[in-house]
């Protein structure tokens, strides 16, 4: 299908998740993004990397609409951001869900309230949501927490429940912005383990981060952006060129699905540490 943008037209394919046609961006006189053209596909799990002010958080900006872009196209699930009236966006915005660095949790409200709020706002109803909310809480390992304030949650755990409240809606997208800036090691592991987990049953991950160790391991695809353009598009990649990169894509292939089996190894285990309740609240269970 064809969707005709500000200043293009654009093929969109049925499997597209995000499509970037020729985006430029302009603060005050100044191009943040020259020109950018990208294709996410649906189930894609893609980090974006790149010095700070290289654009990174601006195309963020750009795929939840909170700014238009100056010039080009931006479609997200089909939608035309760069057309869409004012009053879509938050309807919108209910087919995505978002983490950031610093979790914006509601201090006033304890664990299950924060991850309860997004149902609210959407409308669901209380029935669905006293199934839904315990079974995210269950999966993310904070079931026994439900009650706790966020003050009283280490920054590990402060992440999970902003996580689970992203999660609890079943998004297409989950839009991450450096959601181990503030963790240590292991609990970015564990933060990492989840999204691979939820990925793996059909949600379009998009990370932007700077934490090279993480992107090193997972052999995800990896965008580089500097000063405003896509400087690099690897499919399987690293933070910085090297020579896995240069490996035939055969053995890249090879060795990312090696990867993934050992380090989140045996469905067991997710049963055994994070067994939800049987999720019944959209089109796929937690649970399968």
């Amino acid at each position: 299908m064809r969707k005709k943008g500000l200043n293009n037209t654009v093929h969109l394919e049925e499997d597209d998740a995000i499509v970037l046609d020729n985006v430029t961006h302009v603060y005050t006189n100044a191009p943040v993004l020259k020109n950018v053209s990208l294709r996410i596909k649906r189930g894609e799990f893609v980090f974006i990397v790149g010095a700070s002010g290289s654009g990174k958080s601006t195309l963020i900006k750009l795929l939840l609409r909170e700014i238009v872009a100056t010039k080009g196209g931006v479609y997200v699930l089909g939608e035309n951001l760069s057309t869409m009236k004012r009053r879509r966006v938050p309807a919108f915005r209910r087919r995505l869900g978002v983490v950031f660095q610093d979790f914006r949790l509601l201090k006033d409200m304890n664990v299950y309230e924060n991850v309860a709020f997004a149902q609210r706002v959407t409308q669901v109803p209380r029935a669905k949501m006293d199934k839904s909310v315990p079974a995210i809480l269950k999966y993310v390992g904070l079931a026994g927490k439900y009650k706790a304030k966020p003050k009283h949650l280490s920054g590990g755990e402060q992440q999970r429940v902003a996580l689970a409240r992203a999660l609890v809606n079943q998004p297409e997208i989950l839009l991450c912005d450096e959601p181990t800036g503030n963790l240590d090691p292991a609990n970015s592991q564990e933060i990492m383990r989840l999204l691979n987990v939820f990925n793996r049953r059909g949600t379009t991950v998009v990370v932007v981060t700077h934490n090279k160790e993480i992107v090193d391991q997972m052999h995800k695809r990896v965008i580089t952006v500097r000063r405003g353009v896509i400087e690099r598009d690897i499919k399987f990649g690293e933070y910085e060129p090297g020579e896995y990169e240069e490996q035939e894509y055969e053995a890249q292939e090879y060795e990312a699905e090696e990867y993934e089996a050992q380090e989140y190894e045996a469905e067991e285990y997710e049963a055994e540490e994070y067994e939800a309740e049987e999720y019944e609240t959209g089109e796929y269970d937690y649970e399968n």
